[in-house]
């Protein structure tokens, strides 16, 4: 476990262990949960599909292709949780490949109205 106090900046960096160098990491989806086998239920969106959505969610720059490092403010659920757990998806691709999804950046999906 890693205590913080609240509205603390939290940095985290995920690395890609490979043999091939040729390859780069993105961060796509990461959301919390008080919950640690429990995904789905209650949960708070940093980010999707590449999209923060959190306000205090930032990537940050890495001189390495195969490390992705971003950070947010702590937060709680309601006070209610001892404890906030982290999943994060991540996505592999060829390095400079620009039209993997790595390079895509944010992907935000619109909805259609139904009658159109």
């Amino acid at each position: 476990p890693y205590y913080v106090d609240m509205n603390q900046n939290l940095f985290l960096e995920a690395s890609l262990h490979s043999s091939d160098q040729n390859l780069t990491l993105f961060v796509d989806t990461c959301v919390a949960s008080p919950n640690s086998s429990d995904f789905k239920t209650l949960v708070y969106e940093l980010t999707e599909s590449g999209c923060a959505s959190d306000s205090t969610y930032a990537l940050f720059p890495s001189s390495r292709s195969d490390v992705a490092r971003f950070g947010f403010n702590s937060f709680s659920f309601v006070n209610r949780f001892p404890s906030v757990f982290l999943q994060c998806k991540l996505v592999v691709c060829r390095y400079q490949d620009y039209s993997s999804r790595c390079y895509q950046g944010c992907v935000s999906r619109f909805k259609r109205n139904a009658d159109s």
